[in-house]
């Protein structure tokens, strides 16, 4: 019987399968080291690079903006140290069931993943992309404490802060979130990791010195993805703080006067074009805007009848009334049309020849025989109706235009309007229709088609107290790059308006210097207690037209129909330093409404010098 097994037979396959796994292993061995050295040789540069990229990340340094100062050195606009929640996409897994965790702990909303959404396309998947600013601080501690959210971390961040929340906004601006609109307007790689870019005011006007320089700096992650070493590569350099010509004090008082009225205040420089007081009425907190205005408060400004938001300082566009008439005798006595002798009659009308209508004086009893100081001093307007009538629109339109009216002053905030100086030329280009000599008339007391800003008005009354030299009015004073001095900007931009007589304009200023102090000027209650001289002008403004034989009753019209109230002037009278433009709408009066307004913002002006006189006396006699 034969033996099962073989021997020999299994002894040749055992060795043939050894030979095989040998050569398997030897095969497997190399191809390892072949990848090795391919790794490790070959390609080892552009390995550790990767590795490296991993491991080290370039971020931007976002740095501090500049603070902003009135000309006294109080603060206007500064930043506070806050914290902000933010998600880095490459360290979590699923960030939609993350932010769902977030909300249900109470750190973020509904408004805040729908902001997250909408950001996050203008961010690298490496990036700390904000997902929640100004964090209570409670809810930072208990993330901190618990720490449960791979990928979602607290940072530090400066914070824009108002410290006299509506006080000067339509000057100041605000800052909020960049958008699609923003990064195009702005260098990209300085703007790397900004949020925040002012939107209006000085805030948007001076943006880049704002702004500052952004930094780099290298963070180094471990395996986990958190933060393990930052190294600074390229520091940031923080913006300017800026100084402006604001003068606090005043602005708040002219808020306080104008307080639950439409309006505006500007009070300018008489000898730089500074501008000490800014007011526009109603206003606004510009600290809603920062981190986005909630919807209640948003409702509230787009709903508002007064239109907070429209800065009327210098979009504010009305007809000047009677304070344009300083200007248009001016212009009378310059062009030879009148003397300082020269007389006209007012029996409270004013007709042209061969016309029916009558052109009525504010005074319906009429003024009698007044001369040109007069006129100024009572506001006589068939005076006034008479001298435009033999200048002519166009001679009139000529020297108006001298003051500045109808173009932009050229202040250095965004936004301004320019206002319109009427000609037989602007009528046809605008209206296709001709001009008419009537419309002449009521372009002499600053009525019909003829407009202006607040501000235009501050200026061309400064331009007549220094006797033709029109200043461009500026807002900023001042700048001061970090550890540095206080740098002044000399920015004095002026024009000097051609005089042919000098005693006209001197003629022209006796006229508001009576309409404060002689028995029948229009403003001489306010006179009482002045402990400056003041020269000014008073000015009653038509929302619309009436009849000829209509006579105007407040109470007759509803609120936005009644008149404007207007005050324009300058002090002192002997070295002018200030002039101030008032306009209250729809208040009636200028004399009554608007006048006594200007006078208490005036009063703090010399109110403070007195006082810093003394204190200067003081020092002196110790």
């Amino acid at each position: 019987m034969d033996s099962i097994s073989n021997p020999h037979l299994e002894s040749s396959l055992l060795s043939s399968r050894l030979k095989l796994a040998l050569i398997f292993i030897f095969l497997l061995t190399s191809a390892l080291l072949i990848r090795i050295y391919n790794l490790q040789v070959i390609n080892h540069d552009f390995y550790q690079e990767e590795a490296l990229g991993n491991q080290m990340r370039s971020l931007p340094i976002v740095p501090n903006r500049g603070k902003i100062f009135d000309r006294n050195g109080q603060i206007l606009a500064t930043n506070k140290l806050t914290y902000q929640l933010t998600l880095t996409p490459e360290k979590v897994k699923n960030i939609s069931k993350t932010l769902l965790q977030l909300k249900q702990f109470g750190l973020i909303d509904d408004k805040d993943i729908k902001t997250y959404y909408k950001n996050r396309k203008h961010f690298r998947q490496f990036h700390n992309i904000p997902i929640k600013y100004n964090l209570n601080k409670v809810k930072v501690a208990e993330f901190l404490v618990s720490n449960q959210f791979p990928g979602v971390d607290i940072e530090s961040y400066f914070h824009r802060v108002y410290p006299h929340d509506s006080s000067a906004v339509h000057a100041l601006g605000y800052v909020s979130r960049m958008n699609k609109k923003d990064t195009l307007l702005y260098d990209r790689e300085n703007y790397s990791g900004t949020l925040f870019v002012g939107k209006v005011g000085i805030e948007k006007q001076y943006e880049t010195l704002l702004h500052g320089q952004t930094g780099v700096k290298q963070i180094e992650r471990n395996v986990s993805g958190r933060i393990v070493d930052t190294k600074i590569i390229t520091p940031a350099v923080s913006g300017k703080n800026l100084y402006l010509s604001l003068d606090l004090d005043m602005q708040k008082k002219a808020e306080s006067v104008l307080k639950g009225k439409r309006g505006s205040i500007v009070v300018v420089n008489v000898t730089s074009g500074e501008v000490l007081t800014l007011v526009s009425t109603p206003t606004y907190n510009p600290n809603w805007f920062v981190n986005g205005i909630s919807h209640a408060n948003y409702k509230l400004l787009q709903t508002s009848k007064d239109i907070p938001q429209l800065n009327r300082a210098i979009q504010g566009l009305y007809p000047p009334g009677s304070t344009i008439k300083p200007m248009v005798a001016l212009a009378g006595l310059e062009e030879g049309i009148i003397t300082n002798k020269s007389k006209t009659f007012c029996p409270g009308y004013y007709k042209l020849p061969n016309f029916k209508r009558k052109f009525n004086d504010w005074k319906r009893t009429g003024h009698g025989h007044v001369d040109v100081k007069d006129s100024i001093a009572q506001s006589c307007d068939v005076f006034f109706y008479d001298l435009a009538n033999k200048m002519g629109i166009d001679q009139l339109h000529k020297n108006l235009v001298l003051f500045n009216f109808g173009r932009k002053t050229g202040i250095d905030i965004p936004g301004e309007k320019g206002g319109i100086m009427p000609s037989k030329s602007w009528k046809k280009i605008n209206r296709d229709e001709p001009w008419y000599r009537g419309e002449t008339l009521i372009a002499g007391i600053g009525q019909g088609f003829m407009t202006s800003s607040p501000l235009q008005l501050a200026v061309a009354t400064a331009a007549l107290a220094n006797k033709g030299q029109i200043f461009q009015p500026t807002l900023l004073r001042a700048t001061q790059a970090p550890g540095s001095s206080i740098v002044t900007i000399d920015n004095k931009r002026s024009k000097q308006i051609p005089i042919k007589d000098i005693h006209n304009w001197e003629d022209v200023i006796d006229g508001m210097k009576m309409t404060i102090y002689a028995p029948k000027g229009t403003a001489r209650k306010l006179n009482k207690g002045l402990t400056y001289t003041l020269a000014g002008k008073t000015g009653t403004a038509q929302v619309f037209g009436l009849d000829a034989e209509e006579q105007y009753i407040a109470e007759k019209y509803e609120e936005k129909l009644r008149d404007h109230a207007l005050f324009t002037g300058f002090a002192p009278i002997e070295n002018p330093q200030i002039a101030i433009a008032i306009i209250v709408e729809n208040a009636g009066s200028g004399s009554s409404k608007a006048a006594p307004l200007a006078r208490q913002v005036l009063d703090v002006y010399f109110n403070k010098q007195a006082t810093n006189q003394s204190l200067d006396a003081t020092i002196l006699h110790q």
